[in-house]
């Protein structure tokens, strides 16, 4: 291609672009009037539903919609008796016994005196506990954790605020909803005894291998399966359980275990009948299967029985009489395939292992990258008699995790829109973090932690705040954002919703959270103006790096397999040495989060009875779905004791990878004040950022920032450099996402 040529291209582009826009408007007013007239359908709904004779299911059919969608505006149409779901607050193990007394249950958060966190960037230490102060931080600058040259700059205010942050009971939603409350560690005794180990469970190095299974690969979409014997394309008729099962099982050895769709999506076939996919999965787990088949009902103790329910990476699990066992899986769970064949997928997965097994000689993969990941963890775990942790890393009570639970969320995720923003802005960019949390994982809280009150925190020495603030640790504290504050939130506080986050960054406003040492560092020290925190509450831990050794293998193999996908002589090894560096880092980023243990979700289907009567659903459980044969049905069976929860190493990656979206060193240094660069939102202009996707900053302003292509580096990945309508919903977000994505692809031709 010659200039001409990419001139007219882009041309070209922009004609296209102008073609789309009268377009899209049209989609945003149609879809305005959508959401009116199903407005008034569920309003009509609602009005029928208290009709005594009604039935969910006429109703259902004159409306167009699902049973399930009609149960959920009218609940008395629905199962009797429904129980809902529990709390997700930790529930009481029943193997401790009479401990139920310590577990008193999560108090909402109270507003105690608080001891102001010294101001970092005029301690008012003696030089010689500066100096000792900065050699201790020093490791922790060199890997871009801190900046300790901005503890040299002048400041006037005193503390800042946390990440993930129960607010003040008065601080309500911007929808006019009373935000959730998040809980705190009980007062005095009580809560003293929270700190305490698990007795008899702590994460030990494994003395066995994983059992390997067979695998095959499966395009739905053109019939093509390839295995390890070969390749054919097989007749799948609809792509039903029933077709695949018969047709896979006709062709390769019961010995293969795993069937990877590689393309296809069987499970959304009749997407267009349901409102929600999940509801379009669940029907399709639940089909007929063939003669001599059932939905898996036990497994071995590593494996899981059942279906697992998801909207896009479903996992369906049966079994063929005692001995024959398969799962069928996405290979979206590992990476986007970006359209490779099946042979090429699979060539992925053997690149994956052999880069893995330059590390780990005892590597399995396993059937998602988070199992994978843990396993892997487990095998780095000290072996040595005498050394520390050999004897395996302690699991925190129940009560602990079931607080991180609770109170430390994960990746950012905020839609910023008028009149925050201006309505049209000059531009449209994306700059993502490249394999962030890999930059995160040198240090970890081990060891049970240490409770740090309000009180205790008040009579520590600032040299001895500043040490706390900068070990791992979770603190609660209230933030007080500077009055003339003008850019975006620092902070996450919890908005109503089950799991939901926001940011509030309204001067003046006070609210009090949780959140972990990175942000409350970064709020504190920020390049623009630091907040106020007041330490309300806070647990710390001794510093150590349990995640360390796994991520910097984990972290080679990803170089490796990016080298391979540049310079390999044949197309298809570097696609697939490509997509094995994409499961590289979907290892590493799903590992971290089976460390946060989530409470124990149990799912299942039961078929309707005769005449299409839902038949009754198990103790504790909650109705999830509802299609013309089945029930589908969930369970939060709470905290089990499981030998590697550590949501306290989550909650630290977490936070310092939401803190360093803000600010964080780049790797090179400012040519203009010698100093180490920075990146991220916070060194945009004020009322740049269009939003946050966990890693990604958009931004109306191009970012000029060195990309190295080491982890957190940011990678321009979107550009549109003309001017844009500012998107006001997820949709309109999702389409910029993607044009901007074609457009920095067109410039770069």
């Amino acid at each position: 291609m010659d200039n001409k040529t990419y001139t007219e291209g882009l041309a070209k582009l922009r004609e296209v672009r102008d073609e789309i826009k009268p377009l899209e408007r049209q989609l945003a007013k149609i879809q305005g009037e959508l959401a009116k007239l199903a407005t008034r359908r569920d309003q009509k709904i609602e009005e029928l539903g208290v009709f005594e004779k009604a039935k969910a299911d006429r109703i259902a059919t004159s409306a167009g919609v699902s049973v399930i969608d009609v149960v959920a505006l009218v609940p008395s149409l629905g199962p009797q008796e429904p129980v809902s779901a529990p709390e997700e607050a930790a529930s009481t193990d029943s193997a401790i016994g009479d401990r139920s007394e310590r577990q008193a249950a999560a108090q909402p958060i109270k507003e105690p005196a608080g001891a102001p966190a010294p101001d970092l960037r005029r301690q008012g230490l003696e030089d010689k506990d500066r100096a000792a102060a900065l050699t201790r931080l020093r490791e922790a600058a060199a890997d871009g954790a801190f900046d300790l040259d901005a503890l040299d700059e002048p400041a006037s205010a005193t503390a800042a605020a946390p990440s993930h942050a129960p607010t003040a009971p008065t601080a309500v939603a911007s929808a006019g909803e009373q935000e959730r409350e998040l809980p705190s560690i009980p007062e005095g005794a009580a809560g003293d005894r929270w700190i305490y180990a698990e007795p008899t469970l702590t994460s030990k190095r494994p003395n066995f291998k994983q059992a390997t299974r067979q695998m095959a690969f499966l395009d739905t979409a053109t019939g093509m399966l390839v295995w390890q014997a070969g390749t054919v394309t097989l007749d799948l008729g609809s792509a039903s359980v029933a077709e695949i099962l018969t047709a896979v099982y006709a062709t390769v050895p019961a010995d293969v275990e795993r069937i990877y769709i590689t393309a296809g999506d069987p499970w959304h076939q009749d997407a267009g009948r349901h409102q929600f996919l999940k509801d379009a999965v669940a029907q399709w787990l639940n089909g007929p299967l063939p003669e001599g088949w059932q939905v898996e009902s036990s497994r071995g103790k590593d494996r899981q029985a059942g279906h697992l329910v998801h909207p896009r990476n479903p996992v369906g699990r049966w079994q063929r009489g005692k001995d024959q066992h398969t799962e069928i899986r996405s290979v979206g769970e590992w990476f986007d395939p970006a359209g490779a064949d099946p042979a090429t997928v699979r060539a992925a997965f053997v690149e994956l292992w052999k880069a893995l097994r330059r590390h780990w000689d005892d590597v399995v993969l396993m059937g998602s990258p988070s199992q994978t990941g843990r396993d892997l963890w487990s095998r780095t775990i000290p072996a040595k008699a005498g050394a520390k942790w050999a004897d395996g890393y302690p699991v925190m009570s129940q009560e602990i995790r079931g607080l991180l639970h609770a109170t430390a969320g994960q990746g950012r995720t905020e839609l910023i829109t008028p009149p925050r923003v201006p309505e049209r802005v000059p531009g449209w960019y994306e700059a993502d973090r490249t394999f962030a949390y890999a930059k995160h994982t040198w240090t970890s809280g081990v060891g049970v932690p240490q409770r740090v009150t309000a009180a205790a925190f008040a009579a520590m020495s600032e040299k001895e705040q500043a040490d706390a603030l900068f070990s791992p640790s979770h603190w609660q504290v209230r933030v007080t954002i500077p009055r003339d504050w003008n850019h975006v939130g620092l902070l996450p506080a919890p908005a109503p919703g089950e799991r939901s986050w926001h940011y509030p960054y309204e001067g003046g406003r006070t609210f009090t959270t949780w959140a972990g040492g990175a942000e409350v560092n970064l709020a504190l020290r920020n390049p623009l103006q630091p907040w106020r925190i007041e330490i309300l509450d806070g647990l710390v831990w001794e510093k150590g790096d349990p995640l360390k050794d796994w991520s910097n293998k984990l972290k080679d193999a990803w170089r490796s397999l990016r080298a391979l996908g540049e310079v390999h002589g044949d197309e298809q090894q570097r696609q697939a040495a490509r997509l094995a560096s994409r499961a590289v880092r979907s290892i590493l980023l799903y590992g971290i989060g089976t460390f946060a243990q989530r409470p124990r979700i149990t799912t299942g289907s039961l078929e309707l009875g005769a005449g299409g009567e839902v038949p009754e659903i198990p103790d504790g459980a909650r109705l999830t779905g509802l299609t013309d044969t089945h029930v589908t049905w969930e369970r939060n069976g709470g905290f089990a004791r499981d030998p590697y929860a550590h949501p306290e190493w989550a909650a630290g990656v977490w936070s310092a990878a939401r803190a360093a979206l803000l600010s964080g060193p780049t790797g090179t240094k400012d040519p203009e004040t010698g100093k180490p660069a920075r990146a991220g939102a916070l060194h945009l202009p004020a009322g740049s950022i269009l939003a946050f996707r966990t890693d990604a900053i958009y931004s109306s302003v191009r970012p000029e920032w060195p990309y190295s292509g080491e982890p957190g580096d940011y990678l321009l990945k979107g550009a549109m450099s003309w001017e844009q309508t500012t998107p006001t919903t997820d949709e309109e977000f999702y389409v910029l996402q993607a044009l901007g994505r074609q457009a920095l692809e067109a410039e770069e031709l």
